[in-house]
């Protein structure tokens, strides 16, 4: 498992006192406001986060050592992570980051349908295509369609309907 997590972007400078904008690749904003301290890019460069708050869905943060226009403009397009230790999921709770490749089994009769290949993030609720079977498939994530996610053990048990 992946040590560092992206978690969003520095997409812009706000105001004059070295803020920053930055988009959250989270389930809400509010998850980026509880961390101290963020990684940046693939050094993983630790910054000290002074505060953060929510604003219009977008995470405006304050770095230590980021005073002025200049010195957050130096952090636009910067990639942020989190450190996985840093964080307490609740049960069953899982990061999309763990699920990649995870074996996909038809719940009923216990048939290998592919692996997770990838996620997509539409508004409603995300969507696992599964990769590697007999054909490509696409699985809402929701409790109709998944059975059972077990990241330890590496696999999802999936309800099928007809025509999916």
């Amino acid at each position: 498992m992946q040590q560092y997590l992206e978690v969003g972007k520095v997409t812009n400078v706000h105001g004059l006192n070295g803020e920053v904008k930055v988009q959250p690749w989270a389930d809400s904003p509010e998850f980026l406001c509880q961390f101290k301290t963020l990684y940046v890019d693939q050094s993983h460069f630790p910054i000290q986060v002074e505060r953060a708050r929510v604003h219009k869905n977008m995470v405006i943060m304050k770095f230590e050592g980021l005073t002025d226009v200049p010195g957050a403009m130096s952090m636009r397009n910067a990639i942020l992570h989190i450190d996985r230790a840093d964080v307490n999921l609740p049960e069953g709770a899982f990061f999309l980051a763990d699920i990649y490749g995870l074996e996909v089994r038809d719940a009923e009769s216990g048939a290998v349908l592919g692996k997770i290949d990838d996620i997509l993030t539409p508004p409603a609720n995300n969507v696992y295509v599964v990769r590697g079977g007999e054909r490509e498939l696409m699985i809402p994530a929701v409790p109709q369609f998944i059975a059972e996610t077990n990241v330890e053990d590496g696999y999802i048990r999936v309800n099928l309907m007809e025509g999916l």
